[in-house]
């Protein structure tokens, strides 16, 4: 499983507090997801920083 924030990232940064091993913040500010698949005792905190998200921003791509 990997995930993918969209173009309604406000750059917050919950995402990368929440599960900074999946989910960073790029020079612009946005919100970035790793490219790698995400591993497995770090899907309970990326699946959190999803449904946590303000904007909706996160997506999980199978």
């Amino acid at each position: 499983m990997k995930y993918f924030v969209n173009e309604n990232c406000i750059g917050c940064g919950l995402c990368a507090s929440l599960c900074p091993a999946v989910f960073t913040i790029g020079n612009d500010g946005m919100a970035k997801a790793s490219d790698e698949k995400t591993p497995e005792d770090e899907i309970d905190a990326a699946e959190t920083a999803k449904e946590n998200c303000p904007v909706g921003a996160i997506e999980q791509v199978k």
